[in-house]
């Protein structure tokens, strides 16, 4: 499962990494995806919006066993 979300997040790191940003995996348990938003995305006012609407959207999206993703420091 760790590969399949590493590949999806593969797809979304050009747009991040655009505005100054990227994304790490930490984990993968039972259908919950942990990342880590870094540089500019770490401290954006709209990182929520990005964590839901753009990295759990596409997830879930290509990866139906993903129930959520969560931010971790």
């Amino acid at each position: 499962m760790r590969e399949k979300v590493e590949k999806v997040l593969d797809e979304i790191r050009p747009a991040l990494q655009a505005d100054g940003g990227d994304v790490e995996l930490v984990g993968v348990e039972n259908g919950i995806v942990s990342v880590r938003l870094t540089g500019a995305c770490g401290g954006c006012p709209m990182s929520t919006i990005t964590l839901k609407q753009g990295i759990e959207r596409h997830l879930k999206e290509r990866l139906p066993e993903v129930q959520t993703v969560q931010a971790v420091n």
